[in-house]
């Protein structure tokens, strides 16, 4: 998700959203920088429009979210920690295919 932000902090500064961008942004923030990863968001986000994406979120519903959040809290707040590890690389491979498929697809 930080790769994400990283390109949405450089289009609210009206900068090119490139990979030097990105990976200067995630540097600053001490975060360790997956070449891979900068290039395939770049490459995703070539040709989106990103205010058009932004403005299509900003009514996509939203309403189920909460009740998802909540269903998915309380098992894992009684899952072994082994679980929780799981999860969380799962988590990291959703985030780093939905950056792959460019900002659009994150927002639907």
């Amino acid at each position: 998700m930080e790769y994400i932000y990283a390109a949405l902090i450089l289009h609210n500064a009206e900068k090119d959203v490139t990979e030097q961008g990105i990976t200067s942004i995630l540097d600053a923030a001490g975060v360790d920088v997956d070449e891979t990863r900068v290039k395939a968001l770049v490459a995703a986000l070539d040709g989106v429009d990103i205010e058009s994406a932004i403005s299509q979120a900003a009514v996509a519903p939203v309403a189920a979210a909460p009740a998802a959040e909540a269903a998915e809290a309380a098992p894992a707040a009684e899952a072994a920690p082994a679980a929780e590890e799981a999860k969380e690389e799962e988590k990291k491979e959703e985030e780093e295919e939905a950056g792959m498929a460019g900002l659009g697809a994150l927002f639907g």
